[in-house]
């Protein structure tokens, strides 16, 4: 029996994802990327290799630029500070419970990365400590319970209501930080009159509750691990070869069209951005009410910041700290953090020896992302919570930079902004990535879709 063939659009680590997993069950995959290299936004740059140039042509390419530095960036570039750093396009880390579904895909292959785990942390007056300890989890037990254990149709029903509504009822005392910190974390939108509780324990479950993760050497590890094991496994990734029209006939996708050729497919997976589908299929094909939903779908905003130090406190290494800032003026008045210490890990890579990298961000949207005027109280807010950790730490600084992101996570989940589903109108075409309902934001919604696209497509075999 012939193979099904698919054809998946972007090597972004879903379309990675997915194209492993297919190819695991039998299926025939083309991977076409139109960039240099496999990854997409979970881009990890060796600095080394960089010029002012070609960093700042890359974060546009990807939504984002540098909006302060200090020393300004030019000098960094010319006195050569960046040497012996590797720099994520923007924040990341990763949510416990995609570690094991990596590791189901490619056992042998990601037991050779190394993962760094850490718990959340948050200052404390004088101290540092545990953002939940154990206490508190046995404190908030019987409303955590409640709300992790319904099932999906209890979820459903809560996906209409707001957080804002869910901390009236359960938000006392410990729970009620917990309940205005993770629903923004976990979604990377500051309003929690427009979050999702279902969204948010769906989220939740999904995590597994297992802290926070981040690969040694940065996140491209994963993405070239995903790639070579796809290679290995009889599949093929076409890089510098943009796909230029999905070709698509009385409602069924037949084929694309790159580098001048046409291709014949069964299954054609878009891994892109959703908003730019019709970039590359016929709008005509689609029902009108969906064309106007996606052109209309919005994504999510941050302001990054990468600290490099000369010196650290060596028990702050490993450690995630997350923080709001309060009447910070943003869409919802509040605003969500965090700053993170596993990249400072000497053994992590990052950094040049005998330094320092720690990685920080601060959710906005992305009409903030780009105001000068919200800009600097985002950064400031940074800094003040980076203080707050480090009283003096502006002694041993290396140098610093903020990259704000403007178009983060593909599709942000509110609930007036709906994600599509991975299925598309048009017969034997889908959707992946972070812009698709899937559990989870970023890394982890783009890796949850390629397990749901495979779940989808074997339903139908």
């Amino acid at each position: 029996m012939q193979k099904p063939t698919v054809c998946i659009i972007g090597a972004g680590i879903g379309g990675l994802t997915a194209g492993a997993l297919l190819l695991q069950h039998g299926y025939a995959v083309d991977i076409y990327e139109k960039e240099s290299t496999v990854g997409g936004r979970a881009q990890s740059l060796r600095m080394s290799n960089q010029t002012m140039e070609s960093y700042t042509r890359t974060l546009q390419q990807l939504n984002t630029a540098i909006v302060f530095a200090q020393p300004p960036l030019k000098e960094i570039f010319e006195q050569h500070l960046f040497q012996g750093y590797t720099l994520d396009v923007g924040f990341h880390l990763i949510g416990g419970g995609i570690i094991t579904k990596l590791r189901a895909i490619m056992p042998e292959s990601f037991n050779r990365i190394t993962m760094y785990q850490s718990r959340l942390f948050e200052q404390k007056n004088s101290h540092y400590g545990l953002f939940v300890t154990n206490a508190n989890k046995l404190s908030m037990l019987p409303n955590i319970l409640q709300l992790l254990l319904s099932g999906e149709n209890t979820m459903k029903k809560l996906d209409a209501t707001p957080m804002s509504e869910t901390i009236k009822r359960y938000g006392k005392g410990k729970m009620k930080d917990v309940l205005e910190l993770n629903p923004r974390l976990i979604t990377t939108i500051n309003n929690l009159a427009l979050i999702s509780t279902g969204e948010v324990f769906r989220t939740q479950k999904d995590m597994r509750l297992r802290g926070v993760f981040y690969p040694q050497l940065g996140l491209l590890e994963i993405c070239q691990t995903l790639a070579a094991f796809i290679k290995d496994n009889g599949g093929a990734i076409h890089l510098n070869t943009p796909v230029t029209k999905i070709r698509i006939t009385n409602g069924k996708a037949e084929g694309i069209e790159a580098a001048g050729k046409q291709y014949n497919y069964d299954i054609i997976v878009s891994d892109i951005l959703v908003q730019h589908l019709f970039s590359l299929a016929d709008e005509s094909q689609f029902p009108a009410d969906y064309v106007a939903m996606m052109k209309t779908l919005q994504g999510t905003g941050s302001l990054c910041a990468y600290y490099a130090f000369n010196r650290i406190n060596e028990d702050l290494l490993g450690k995630t700290f997350v923080f709001v800032e309060r009447n910070l003026g943003v869409d919802g008045n509040d605003a969500a953090g965090m700053i993170d210490f596993m990249t400072a890990v000497p053994q992590a890579g990052l950094s040049s020896p005998d330094h320092y990298l720690v990685q920080a961000y601060i959710i906005c949207s992305p009409q903030e992302a780009a105001d000068k005027r919200m800009l600097p109280r985002l950064k400031d807010a940074l800094d003040r919570n980076l203080r707050q950790i480090i009283p003096d730490y502006t002694k041993d600084l290396q140098w610093a930079i903020y990259p704000a992101t403007w178009h983060l996570d593909g599709v942000a989940k509110t609930i007036q902004n709906t994600k599509p589903e991975i299925q598309t109108p048009v017969n034997n075409l889908y959707l992946i990535g972070d812009c698709v309902k899937a559990a989870g934001i970023g890394i982890n919604c783009a890796i949850n879709s390629a397990q749901d696209l495979f779940d989808l497509l074997a339903k139908k075999q």
